[in-house]
């Protein structure tokens, strides 16, 4: 019997563009001033937690998200590419409205979840969460028995509740994705099973929800 992992999934803190909805995907912004609270109070909020390893998208966001919880429980923070936020192609640094207005067939495929649709040098939802998931059970796989930390986009946080919750890829989200959110995870060979999900107690309630990154 293999001991599962505990997982703890964690979006990024807040950045300009979530609140322009402006859609990032692998384009590298920072927190804002905002964010960086965010990423303060979350790691103060994990400050007593056995985390083994810390886990991080190499985007800035993430990345710098992911230094405030290492500087708190004195790890070094190890990139994983896997974590990345989806490759939205010709959708990036446009917001959601500009995207409906200039590209409103693809805009159709996007709201619809088709999950063969990806944006002119974008990711597809298939090849996203194929990504996402082998990337977490590698990881998770490293650490039976433990606790780890994973930090990363909106886009990995939605792929990570539909895998522990069996929900198919096209399902309407009904869930919040907030930045600096606290999502429990449990992992075994068996895959993965939803603990608690959304916990945003450590902030004023001020999350930003959007899958833009």
């Amino acid at each position: 019997m293999i001991e599962p992992t505990r997982i703890i999934a964690i979006r990024h803190g807040e950045t300009s563009w979530n609140v322009d909805t402006r859609i990032q995907g692998q384009l590298d912004i920072p927190l804002s001033a905002n964010g960086r609270w965010q990423a303060e109070r979350l790691a103060n909020a994990l400050r007593g937690e056995p985390i083994q390893a810390i886990y991080a998208s190499d985007l800035t966001r993430a990345w710098e998200t992911a230094q405030y919880l290492g500087q708190t429980h004195g790890r070094q923070v190890i990139k994983e590419t896997g974590l990345r936020e989806r490759g939205f192609g010709d959708f990036e640094g446009k917001t959601f409205a500009e995207i409906a207005a200039l590209l409103p067939e693809q805009s159709m495929r996007w709201r619809r979840r088709d999950p063969e649709f990806s944006p002119r040098g974008g990711e597809s939802l298939v090849a996203l969460s194929a990504r996402v998931v082998e990337a977490a059970e590698r990881l998770a796989a490293r650490h039976p028995g433990e606790q780890i930390a994973l930090v990363g986009h909106g886009g990995v946080m939605d792929v990570l509740y539909r895998a522990a919750t069996r929900l198919d890829i096209q399902a309407p989200r009904t869930w919040a994705l907030g930045n600096a959110a606290i999502n429990r995870l449990l992992w075994t060979p068996e895959g993965f099973t939803l603990v608690g999900w959304a916990d945003t107690q450590h902030l004023n309630d001020d999350a930003l929800d959007d899958a833009a990154g």
